[in-house]
């Protein structure tokens, strides 16, 4: 396991990155309405990101097609862009953004209900997950081990009558998209890395209403749905460790 300490020049440059991801996220938040296609999100995403000087972190990300993901309901993550799938009033939208600034990339993620029209479920599911992350973050501390994070998130979806993804985890972001090490959304035995001063994680909790098994779309290869059909929400948060509390990169801010 290599894991990158990120300090002077190289931590600025995650910082721009984070901020330049986190602008393209907050717009389209505001964006997204009923009656747009998932296909409509990602052209709009390419656009705000393009505005910002960076690229897509996603497109050709492994063969990923889309500059986004955008995904719907009982999709999970890593939703593609397709113009017969059309926003309904009431959906849940994840929106997940990748923006990669001069060899540095900002990571996250949000889930919206299209139009604003929420259920009991949709509401209670959203809010649990975006709490869980942030219980993930205070658990980000310097001297805590990774470990410590995904016990902090299961503990507050368990509470709260839902279920974590385990199939797929956080994990480092900065010079690569993906880095070391990786950090589970649920409590793990064994041993587990330290947090030390200058990592950069991606937390980004997972959360379903149902079970927290998944299926892969066997055409595509890409988009990750519920196996029972239940609905998901995703949120995410690229965070520096301090020697005291974590630092939130993706806090919008200014690009």
């Amino acid at each position: 396991m290599n894991i990158n300490i990120y300090k002077g020049e190289a931590l600025e440059g995650v910082r721009r990155a984070a901020q330049k991801s986190a602008y393209v996220l907050a717009k389209l938040c505001e964006t997204v309405v009923p009656g747009m296609s998932t296909l409509d999100v990602d052209r709009i995403a390419a656009e705000y990101i393009r505005e910002t000087g960076g690229k897509s972190a996603f497109l050709n990300y492994h063969g990923y097609p889309g500059h986004i993901c955008c995904s719907i309901n009982d999709v999970v993550v890593h939703g593609i862009g397709r113009p017969d799938v059309i926003i309904q009033p009431g959906d849940i939208v994840s929106l997940d953004v990748g923006v990669t600034v001069d060899g540095y990339t900002g990571d996250n993620a949000r889930s919206i209900v299209a139009g604003g029209v929420f259920t009991d479920l949709s509401k209670r599911l959203i809010e649990t997950t975006r709490d869980a992350l942030t219980k993930g973050i205070d658990a980000a501390r310097a001297g805590n081990r990774v470990s410590d994070i995904g016990a902090a998130i299961e503990k507050h979806v368990v509470a709260n009558g839902f279920s974590v993804v385990r199939d797929m985890v956080g994990h480092g972001c900065g010079k690569d998209m993906h880095e070391d090490p990786q950090v589970p959304n649920f409590k793990t035995l064994g041993p587990s890395p330290v947090l030390k001063e200058g990592m950069i994680l991606a937390i980004e909790p997972m959360v379903n209403a149902g079970t927290w098994k998944i299926e892969i779309d066997r055409k595509d290869k890409w988009t990750v749905r519920t196996k029972d059909g239940s609905l998901s929400a995703h949120f995410e948060h690229q965070v520096l460790i301090t020697p005291h509390e974590a630092e939130v990169l993706t806090w919008p801010k200014i690009v």
